[in-house]
């Protein structure tokens, strides 16, 4: 199995290349997000709020890691749909890349689409696994969520697969 290596932050152009069913591996910069965290930031961003992280080609991992003693033990994504009715604000402002667990509703292919961006799956189960991948975490915004606060990862050789490509290519059979 072939990886094509990314670096995070993202790069327009190798987010462009990048097709439904390869296999990709991260080393960089990730954020994490969920639910909650979402609408906080889409929230600020319609209020015209400052946000507390970059978005401009970033990438959001659907993750609550979960830290011991300062060390990630465990970091499966959670269930990309939940954050979809937020997904589409966080493209147009500019994020390249999300990254969870299965497929997306229409609204988030066409934003996709419209923006350059991708969607990775990570394997669900294997929590233990992205939590060694995961060279440091610390909380960047959002504290009071505890696991949902926004976490900023450094991440190295993390293992996904690109679930839904630029042009709205997808694993998914859609």
């Amino acid at each position: 199995m072939e990886f094509k290596r990314l670096k995070a932050p993202f790069a327009s152009e190798d987010v462009a290349a990048l097709r439904a069913g390869e296999f990709v591996s991260v080393s960089g910069t990730l954020y994490t997000g969920r639910d909650a965290a979402h609408k906080r930031l889409t929230d600020a961003i319609k209020s015209g709020q400052p946000l507390p992280i970059p978005l401009e080609g970033q990438g959001i991992y659907y993750v609550g890691p979960c830290i011991k003693d300062g060390n990630p033990v465990s970091a499966g994504p959670t269930t990309s749909a939940r954050m979809d009715v937020y997904a589409p604000a966080l493209y147009d402002r500019g994020i390249k890349v999300t990254i969870g667990k299965g497929d997306r509703t229409q609204n988030v292919y066409q934003s996709i689409q419209k923006n350059g961006a991708v969607y990775l799956a990570a394997i669900g189960g294997a929590g233990a696994l992205y939590a060694d991948c995961i060279k440091s975490a610390r909380v960047v915004a959002y504290e009071d969520l505890g696991t949902e606060a926004i976490f900023c990862l450094s991440v190295q050789d993390f293992p996904l697969i690109v679930a839904i490509d630029s042009l709205g290519n997808s694993i998914y059979n859609r």
